[in-house]
């Protein structure tokens, strides 16, 4: 089975998506790493010189080269469910979990690591709690849209990890 984890960047997609497919047997993978190592650069970089339409369209190319059938985690980038007919294709193949959180928790993850993130490097914190409070809002109609919701504020990865399993009745 292909589950595809969807949620706003720094919801724990790929640290927990890691754990819980080594807890299940599956394989891994991590969109944004895929698209790194299929292009040799990094994601900042092809925002940089592609413009976020071209990643989106580098998204939506790895989505389709996905297999449909085996055993894998899939840590997809935040906006990835949002563009085209994405969220579609990954109903279609898979299961589709929404790890949700809130602007507060998430606001605190990101304050760390948000260099790497090319959609919010240089945002100092207000600003950073802005673009949180006015996207995920508008994310919200497609990741509402999962197989299952999960609200990861407080939980650690065992009981994450646990709640998916017992979904898919393991």
């Amino acid at each position: 089975m292909v589950l595809f984890l969807v949620g706003f960047m720094g919801s724990g997609k790929s640290s927990v998506g890691r754990r819980l497919a080594a807890a299940l047997g599956y394989n891994f993978v991590d969109t944004d790493r895929a698209i790194e190592e299929d292009t040799g650069v990094t994601v900042s970089e092809i925002f940089a010189y592609e413009g976020e339409a071209g990643f989106r369209q580098r998204e939506r190319e790895l989505l389709r080269l996905l297999p449909s059938e085996g055993d894998v985690v899939v840590a997809t980038g935040g906006g990835m469910p949002c563009y085209a007919d994405n969220l579609a294709l990954m109903r279609e193949r898979g299961r589709v979990i929404y790890f949700k959180l809130s602007p507060d928790r998430l606001l605190a993850r990101l304050g760390r690591g948000r260099a790497r993130r090319p959609k919010i490097a240089g945002m100092n914190d207000e600003e950073l709690l802005e673009y949180i409070t006015t996207t995920l809002p508008a994310r919200e109609a497609w990741y509402s849209q999962a197989d299952m919701v999960i609200d990861c504020n407080g939980a650690t990865d065992d009981y994450i990890i646990y709640h998916v399993k017992n979904f898919l009745n393991c």
